[in-house]
This record gives structure tokens, sequence and C-alpha cells, in this order.
């Protein structure tokens, strides 16, 4: 008698779960499941809580519609959920420029947290929060998406790439450029932990 092969076990890569989800639509969920939370807050950081849950549930409605257009190449959907969240946020322009705007007069002192030792970085952090906004909005929608990829959704030049349907070369010049000018902004430091802010 013929044994049947155990189960597979090991869990889909994003690519499989899109390529299933063909003839299988429920399948989908799965990358929903892994990427909501990092998705919405992205979204909550460029646009606000107001907003966030439906532009965050737009970008999966628009995934899994465009579903069939994936590059099953790719094992990780992120940067192309990412991509899909950004152009959504482009269409909220006016929401972001005026959350940044609030963020750039805010009173650093807004934080009611007790101070301590170990709130000493976030306290710093804080007080650079309304002159990171400032320079925000003095940067262009492309060269502000290309930045807030890279410190608040975690890409990797190449995922920013993907997510943006730029070239790597584009993707590295335009990144040095923007770091040129907040540099400048900020007396010639670059302010660091910009992903650390907003949150």
């Amino acid at each position: 008698m013929e044994k049947t092969p155990p189960p597979d076990t090991r869990e889909a890569t994003d690519s499989e779960a899109i390529a299933e989800s063909a003839t299988e639509p429920e399948r989908f969920s799965l990358i929903f499941d892994r990427h909501w939370d990092a998705i919405h807050r992205y979204v909550v950081r460029r646009l606000g809580p107001e907003v966030a849950e439906d532009v965050s549930a737009e970008t999966f409605v628009v995934a899994f519609r465009a579903r069939a257009r994936y590059d099953l190449t790719r094992p990780d959907a992120r940067p192309w959920l990412f991509g899909i969240a950004t152009n959504l946020i482009g269409e909220h322009r006016r929401v972001e420029r005026r959350r940044q705007r609030a963020l750039a007069r805010a009173d650093a002192e807004w934080m009611t947290l007790p101070f301590d030792e170990s709130s000493d970085a976030r306290v710093t952090a804080q007080r650079l929060g309304p002159r990171i906004a400032s320079a925000l909005t003095r940067l262009s929608a492309a060269e502000r998406d290309l930045l807030l990829l890279i410190a608040w959704a975690d890409l990797t030049y190449d995922e920013a790439a993907q997510a943006l349907e730029l070239p790597l070369g584009t993707v590295r010049s335009r990144l040095h450029r923007v770091r040129g000018k907040l540099r400048r902004a900020f007396g010639g430091t670059d302010p660091s932990r910009l992903q650390e802010e907003f949150a």
C-alpha cells in the first residue's frame, strides 16, 4: 500500500498566496493578515488616524483587484503594497500637507510622559519633530514618498525602487539629494532617527 506524503506545512510566500488566489480568492487573506499592520502604521504616519483605516483598506482592495498583474518572481509583496498605498496617499496630498504643517507648528512639549533616562532619546526626537515636519513640507511629493518609504516603511533601496517603479539608480540619486536638503535644513546635521518621528 502506497503511503500518502505528509502535508506541506511550509507557509506560502506572498507570491505563492497571490498565485493561488487566482483560483482560490480567499488565499489573498494571507497577504492582508501579514501586511495590514505595517501598511496601516505607515498610512497613519502619513495622513493621520482619521483617514488611515479607509486608505489602508483601499490599498488591499486595489491589490486584490490587481493581483493578476503581480510579478510572481517577487516573493515579498511589501514593496508592491507600499507602492499602492503611496499612490493612494497621493490622492490625499492636502490631508498630508495639513498634517505636516500642524506637526511643524506643534509645541515640542505636547508629550506628557514622565521623564526618566529611558525617555531621553524620545524627548530629543520629539523636539526635532516640528523641525522635521517643516523640512518635509519643503520636499516635493516624489522626494517625500521616497524618503518616507525608506524611513517609515523600512524598505530597502531596491524595495523602494519596486514600490515607486523607478530604476535603482534614480532612487539612490534622488535620496542623496533629499538627504542633502535635510542636512541643510538642519544646519549641516543629518537628523537621524527620522523613522521614530510622529509615532
